[in-house]
């Protein structure tokens, strides 16, 4: 298999594990804060979701990469690796927009439609990540981060 789809293949499950852990979570928390508005249900919700999902993303990603950017010397290739962080960070800003607009507005839906709000979490945030990892996956390829070569 190309070295390009391998990497492909890591981000993806990065991606998924990041969104597994988080949707636990944030169900759990949706039901807690089940009482509250729905603005603010779904506003917390979110920002759990995210900071569980970028430390679980953001742990399997550095253990996926770090020898990617040592060179023969021992050495850190700093110029290789800002150039694909500012294409990572960019492309996952760019599906994060598409997300967070998504997951919100989905789960503050179904909250004033009545569903229970673990239901309403798992399902907004279903849906949101698959639109979020045809996004980012997109935004990876027209960004060239796994160009032959590299």
């Amino acid at each position: 298999m190309q070295q390009k789809y391998k990497e492909y293949l890591k981000l993806n499950k990065n991606i998924l594990l990041g969104f597994l852990a988080s949707i636990v979570v944030s169900a759990f928390v949706a039901q807690e804060f089940a009482n509250q508005q729905s603005y603010v249900n779904a506003t917390i919700t979110l920002g759990v979701d995210y900071v569980v999902y970028f430390s679980t993303f953001g742990i399997l990603f550095y253990f996926d990469n770090k020898k990617k950017y040592l060179l023969d010397t021992g050495k850190l290739d700093k110029v290789g690796l800002r150039r694909d962080l500012v294409k990572i960070i960019s492309s996952l800003g760019i599906g994060e927009v598409v997300y967070t607009i998504c997951r919100w507005s989905l789960q503050y839906y179904l909250l004033t439609n009545s569903y229970q709000a673990y239901v309403a979490s798992l399902t907004s945030q279903s849906i949101s990540t698959v639109i979020y990892m045809a996004t980012v996956n997109l935004s990876v390829k027209l960004m060239r981060l796994y160009k032959d070569g590299h």
